[in-house]
Formats: C-alpha cells, structure tokens, sequence
C-alpha cells in the first residue's frame, strides 16, 4: 500500500498526518476546527484515501495557521505517498453537484505546483471558520502535494454547500488520479521520463 506518515512542529502547530493512498475512506480527524475535521472527512471518505490527522494549534490567535499546516502536512505526506508515480492516471476533472451547488476540479499530479482558484462567498464566516481560509487550504495542499489543481465554483448560494462541494470533487479527483493504469503500470504517465518538473 502507498503510506505515509508526515511530523511537522513549529512554534505555532504540532500536526501529524497518516495517509493511504490505497484504503477505504476511513478516516479520524481531530485538528480543534469543527467545519475543518468535517471537510477533511469528506476527503477521505470520498477520494478512498485513509487519513489520520492529529493538529494542535494556537486557534487562540486564530485559525489560520492550523488551516494551513494542516494542508501542508497532508499534501506533504500525499507525495510521499505516491513513489514514483509509476502507473497512475495522473490526470482527473470532476464535478460535483451537492444541492443547488456545483463546484468543479481538475487535476494533474504533475509535481508542478499551481492552484487556480474561482470560488466566492458570501459571508465572511461559516461557523467559526473564516471563508477566505479555504483557498489558503487549497494553496497550501496544491503546493506541498506538487500538484496543479483548479477549483471552479460554477454555481451555488449556500456557502457550507459550495465549499463541501469543493473538498468532495477535489477528493473525486485524487481518487481518479492516483488509480493505477493497469496498461501502464509499471511506465510514468509522461512522455519526457519524469514528472516533477
């Protein structure tokens, strides 16, 4: 199985990540942000990736800089994950509907870094999560994950719906992309060799 498991401690986070590339969508999620656990869960849940996420952070301050190491960590410990990337698809696009909402996500597990993000809210909260800390999730997971990702919005008015419809097609996304090419299992999805740059 494709594992891994990714430590990072700073003076403002202590976050530990364990993933499967390869699992069930089983997850335990505990990062002290409710909408945040609720979010990751869909990850997992949705992508069949296994995730573990244990995160103490100084939400004393704010919840910025736990949102943020936390996608650092778990895309960290996504491309290390992954190996060498022999045999997978490597490339996904997904939409997902979730009621009046339709957010879509493409993927390349390029290892070159990109997120293009078109996403807007229309409140500045949702519980105690500030909406603009969504995109540096994005961001953060994009670039330690080494992949180009786009988030559209294509539509919706509910907020908690445009933003779990995001996590939930990206988690779509991964889970296509990562699958194994059974005609290609043991080649890089790449006619240059390598992937990474």
């Amino acid at each position: 199985m494709r594992t891994a498991t990714v430590k990072r401690e700073t003076r403002e986070t202590r976050i530990e990540v364990t993933i499967a590339l390869d699992g069930t969508g089983s997850y335990d999620v505990s990062t002290g942000i409710g909408f945040l656990d609720h979010m990751l869960e869909q990850l997992a849940k949705h992508a069949l990736i296994d995730l573990k996420v244990r995160a103490k952070g100084d939400l004393h301050i704010d919840m910025h800089h736990t949102t943020e190491d936390v996608a650092i960590v778990i895309g960290q410990a996504f491309r290390e994950a992954l190996g060498d990337m022999r045999g997978i698809q490597r490339y996904a696009d997904v939409s997902v509907p979730m009621d009046e909402a339709l957010t879509r996500a493409a993927i390349d597990i390029s290892g070159r870094p990109y997120l293009i993000w078109k996403v807007s809210f229309t409140r500045p909260k949702l519980g105690e999560m500030d909406t603009e800390l969504f995109r540096e999730w994005f961001q953060a997971f994009a670039q330690n994950a080494a992949v180009t990702l786009h988030i559209e919005n294509i539509y919706g008015d509910n907020n908690h719906h445009i933003v779990e419809s995001g996590f939930k097609a990206l988690a779509r996304a991964l889970r296509a992309a990562i699958r194994i090419d059974p005609a290609q299992k043991n080649r890089l999805p790449s006619t240059k060799g390598s992937l990474g740059g």
